[in-house]
């Protein structure tokens, strides 16, 4: 099985039917799916990661030889007991918000990053209508929910690397979890793979496509959706070779932002109340994902419901 690669200027041609039924397939039964021909040009995406790695290299990869994870991982090992390292990820990680403080060494990271990031922020919400139209929504649906009703629609962009591990049997790049929030926008590696999502109980690895942007849907997106959409299960293996690098950016409701499943998806739901999804402020949703994150989905549902 390979998860779907869908050419997403196919969306204003001929193909418009064909290509809006895969986009469909690809949020109903994978969760996951890889978008070309998006519209970002490859002059931005090789600069992308260009300033990337080289952010890493001259920021962050000496910190990296100090952290939690490889000293956990350097205890572990040496006492040989076939224990691996739990609670921790073998990840780098640089969170990248509009006001937060950015990379400061690492010549045109910001400004690249930021112009990225714009470019990105329009591609997720083409993504959106497509999913509204695709369920029967008015378009604009999501993002309007996702705004609330006093703020804005939260934009977050985590730039990840995942360096060579000398024992990637012992621990995690990332451990397996379902994410939180709305539309998230991937720019993985092309050439270092480990993504997998799980699948029909099979893990399955998201092969990297040159320039491709993978799309997923977080659990907020299975709220609105009724369960229609669903986020899925995934993980990022620890290899023992390359640096893999991950740009991932989350589309996700402001903390006030109320979210429930869209009133016309329930209207043949009418005697079905209790099965369907609780009504929530994605503040507190936060609350209990930040302690349950990589544990079943289900019970942070029936705990915000009872909040």
């Amino acid at each position: 099985m390979a998860i779907p690669v869908i050419d997403f200027s196919k969306l204003s041609g001929e193909e418009r039917a064909k290509t809006m039924a895969e986009i469909a397939n690809g949020c109903e039964e994978w969760g996951f799916f890889q978008l070309v021909n998006h519209g970002i040009s490859e002059e931005l995406l090789e600069r992308v990661k260009k300033v990337c790695s080289e952010c890493y290299k001259m920021e962050r990869e000496e910190n990296f030889k100090n952290s939690t994870p490889v000293k956990l991982l350097k205890e572990i090992a040496e006492k040989k007991n076939g224990n691996n390292v739990e609670n921790v990820d073998w990840e780098d990680v640089i969170t990248i918000l509009d006001n937060s403080q950015w990379p400061s060494q690492t010549p045109g990271f910001k400004e690249t990053m930021a112009e990225y990031r714009a470019e990105l922020k329009k591609l997720a919400i083409k993504v959106m209508e497509v999913m509204e139209e695709n369920l029967g929504l008015p378009k604009g649906y999501i993002k309007k929910a996702f705004d609330g009703e006093e703020d804005s629609a939260f934009f977050g962009t985590k730039v990840s690397h995942y360096p060579p591990c000398p024992q990637p049997e012992l621990v995690n790049g990332l451990r397996a979890h379902t994410d939180a929030g709305g539309v998230i926008l991937l720019f993985q590696d092309d050439k270092v793979g480990g993504l997998q999502i799980l699948k029909e109980g099979q893990w399955i690895d998201v092969q990297p496509v040159p320039n491709a942007i993978v799309i997923n849907t977080g659990d907020q997106v299975e709220v609105l959706s009724n369960g229609r959409y669903k986020s899925v299960w995934h993980r990022i293996l620890a290899t023992p070779d390359g640096n893999r690098r991950s740009v991932a950016s989350f589309y996700n409701p402001s903390l006030k932002a109320t979210i429930s499943p869209a009133p016309q998806l329930m209207e043949n739901l009418k005697q079905e109340v209790d099965r369907t999804y609780p009504k929530f402020v994605f503040a507190d949703y936060m609350s209990v994902y930040a302690e349950q994150k990589f544990l079943p989905k289900e019970p942070r549902f029936q705990a915000v419901r009872a909040m």
